[in-house]
C-alpha cells in the first residue's frame, strides 16, 4: 500500500535543488572539520608553526563567519542561483589552491578563499531550497539537507 500522495512527490527540479544544496552544504561542513585531522601532516610536510596551524583553521572559519550575511544579501540582490554557482566555483578554486599550496602562508590564503566560497554557498543553499519547495514541504527538504551535513 502506498501512503505517499502525489502532493508529496518531489519534482525533477526539486530533486536537483535538494541534491546540489545537500552536497554543497556537506562539502562546506566537511572542509570545516577535515583540516583538524590533517594538522600534524600539515605541520610536518609544510613546516608550519603552531601559529600557522591555528590560522589554517581560523582563516576558513573567520572568512565564513564574517561574510555569511553579506553573501546572503548579495544573493538577494544579484540572484541566488548565480551567487550560489559563483560560490561553488570560489570554493573549488580555494580547494585546488589548498591542495597545491607550497607553504603554510599559501595554505592559509587558500583556506581564506575556501571560507569566502563557503559563505556564499551555505545561506544560498537554504534560500534555493526555500524557493524550490512549497511551504508544506520545506521542513522535510531542510531536514533532509541537514541530515547530509551530520554525516560529515
Amino acid at each position: 500500500m502506498n501512503f505517499a500522495s502525489k502532493q508529496d512527490a518531489v519534482t525533477r527540479a526539486q530533486g536537483w535543488a535538494l541534491a546540489l544544496a545537500s552536497v554543497a552544504s556537506f562539502m562546506v561542513v566537511l572542509d570545516l572539520l577535515v583540516v583538524a585531522t590533517a594538522l600534524s601532516t600539515i605541520r610536518r610536510d609544510l613546516g608550519a608553526s603552531i601559529g600557522q596551524l591555528e590560522w589554517t583553521v581560523n582563516a576558513y572559519t573567520l572568512a565564513f563567519a564574517v561574510l555569511l550575511m553579506t553573501a546572503a544579501a548579495v544573493g538577494d540582490r544579484f540572484g541566488r542561483r548565480r551567487v550560489f554557482v559563483i560560490g561553488l566555483g570560489v570554493f573549488a578554486a580555494g580547494s585546488a589552491a589548498c591542495a597545491l599550496a607550497p607553504g603554510a602562508g599559501a595554505l592559509i590564503a587558500a583556506r581564506t578563499v575556501q571560507g569566502i566560497g563557503a559563505a556564499m554557498v551555505m545561506p544560498l543553499a537554504l534560500a534555493l531550497l526555500n524557493a524550490a519547495f512549497p511551504p508544506q514541504r520545506r521542513g522535510w527538504a531542510i531536514r533532509w539537507r541537514g541530515n547530509c551535513q551530520r554525516i560529515a
